[in-house]
């Protein structure tokens, strides 16, 4: 029962972790990423749907995003929905191919994204925080209604710490490689 609670809290801040790697991922360097347009969603066939999912996208080079549409009609649509998500790139459409030119990042850009990644890290930190106060409260009851002893609890909780730590130096790890990817020149 025990071991269960652990297994799911593991989960649950595994989770965490995932969700600021996939956020970091979405996060502009210098260069050209197709993860840079993931949460982007274009009007077509009478609902919203992802851009990835509408069209092809890809990296020609190391400053170029290339968006081709499956089908041609939507390129107007794509090319507006790419102005709406303020990428800081201005869409090029040649009628069959929308093409982003992802800019030199400044010094100030590049300050202002690496607080962006920070705060993306320190929402995680506080997701796996939360999970930890769940557990641990959830421990505490138990101990109360008499399901687990003294002893138990103590390593219960010392387990949960030690889980907590690892997911905390993982996001910080994460942090690290980010930051030094968006300041490289």
């Amino acid at each position: 029962m025990a071991e269960a609670l652990l297994k799911d809290a593991e989960e649950r801040m595994r989770k965490a972790v995932e969700q600021v790697e996939h956020e970091l991922r979405g996060l502009r360097t210098g260069r050209a990423s197709t993860a840079a347009l993931e949460g982007i969603r274009v009007p077509a066939y009478g609902g919203e749907s992802p851009l990835n999912q509408i069209a092809t996208v890809t990296t020609p080079d190391a400053t170029t995003l290339a968006i081709q549409p499956w089908d041609p009609h939507l390129v107007g649509a794509i090319e507006k929905a790419l102005l709406a998500a303020n990428l800081g790139m201005t869409p090029q459409n040649d009628g069959k191919v929308v093409r982003l030119h992802v800019p030199a990042l400044t010094e100030e850009t590049r300050r202002e994204i690496v607080r962006k990644a920070h705060l993306i890290a320190e929402q995680g930190r506080v997701a796996v925080r939360n999970v930890r106060r769940h557990v641990n409260d959830e421990i505490k009851r138990r101990e109360r209604d008499h399901s687990i002893g003294e002893d138990d609890k103590k390593r219960l909780l010392d387990q949960v710490q030690k889980k907590t730590d690892q997911q905390v130096t993982r996001i910080d790890e994460l942090l690290q490689r980010k930051e030094r990817e968006i300041l490289q020149v």
